[in-house]
């Protein structure tokens, strides 16, 4: 599929086209990692998009001018992130309310903040720090090496740590890992808070590349539905307990390459949601035959 999108373009292969690619790529993909973290235990983010956009109009207020203050700015988008995904953990652990629910409602609130920062598109981003971040380093894209620095560095720990495991755990039985001790709350609040910091560093490549911050709740939803999607693609259960961000970041790229295939052969704009449909259905029947054979397995010994 990339390469016939790469066949359809003029100059090929080129740095440019890969680093576009990677652009469009990184950010969802980015969003789809954090999701990952959440699904893993069962639940779902759906503020994932609504966090993306309100850094991405966090940023395009507070990411300019001197180096310190382009410093403090981008701290407190990545701070913005985790402060909101450490809210949807609060209400999911703590108020017990289903992840559905309480992230659909806290997504609305973020946009509302995102309308307060921007009320109509615009603002100004550091053009040193887009220039440093999404072009490339010796011909190879920037954000392409931002997220496998993300992968080594954050993921590849989070997954061998104790919460990262009990993350897997709790997805697969979580009546079983509550008896075993494991710590179900901490978990939980590690996986949405670690979703709220990541859709919080796509919406900061988001402002990065476009050099500006726009509370769009279209662009919002379409991140949040691209990320579940990505994740299903990638090989992760949706009801949880398996998988993995490495998975998520190819199915993030699948989903943009189908995106601009279908740009670049003028198909009509209904096709791309008609295409993350049938992927989610078939994902989701997918993860439900895997869960009834295991049922049926567990019927056979008892």
């Amino acid at each position: 599929m990339f390469l016939l999108f790469a066949l359809n373009q003029q100059n090929g292969l080129s740095t440019n086209v890969l680093t576009s690619v990677s652009n469009k790529g990184a950010v969802l993909a980015l969003v789809a990692m954090g999701q990952t973290s959440v699904i893993l235990t069962g639940g779902f983010d759906l503020s994932a998009g609504m966090i993306l956009t309100m850094a991405s109009c966090l940023a395009s207020v507070t990411v300019n001018g001197s180096p310190s203050q382009i410093a403090l700015g981008t701290i407190a988008v990545f701070a913005s992130g985790l402060a909101a995904g450490s809210i949807n953990a609060t209400i999911v652990v703590l108020g017990r309310i289903q992840p559905i629910i309480a992230t659909l409602a806290t997504g609305a609130i973020y946009f509302g903040i995102a309308l307060l920062l921007r009320p109509t598109p615009g603002g100004e981003v550091s053009e040193d720090l887009s220039n440093a971040l999404t072009y490339d380093l010796g011909g190879v894209p920037t954000t392409f090496l931002l997220v496998l620095g993300i992968l080594i560095f954050i993921w590849w720990p989070f997954r061998n740590s104790v919460l990262g495991r009990s993350c897997y755990a709790i997805g697969s039985a979580e009546n079983a890992a509550y008896m075993s001790g494991l710590a179900i709350g901490r978990s939980r609040f590690a996986a949405y808070a670690l979703s709220g910091l990541l859709a919080a560093a796509g919406g900061l490549l988001l402002s990065l590349i476009s050099l500006s911050g726009e509370a769009s709740a279209s662009q919002g939803g379409f991140y949040t539905l691209n990320s579940i999607a990505a994740v299903a693609i990638g090989g992760t259960s949706l009801f949880g307990g398996s998988g993995g961000m490495i998975g998520s970041i190819f199915g993030a790229l699948v989903l943009r390459t189908i995106s601009d295939l279908l740009f670049a052969f003028n198909a009509p704009a209904l096709w791309q949601p008609l295409f993350q449909g049938f992927i989610l259905l078939g994902a989701v029947c997918l993860g439900a035959i895997r869960v009834l054979r295991r049922k049926n397995q567990m019927d056979v010994f008892q």
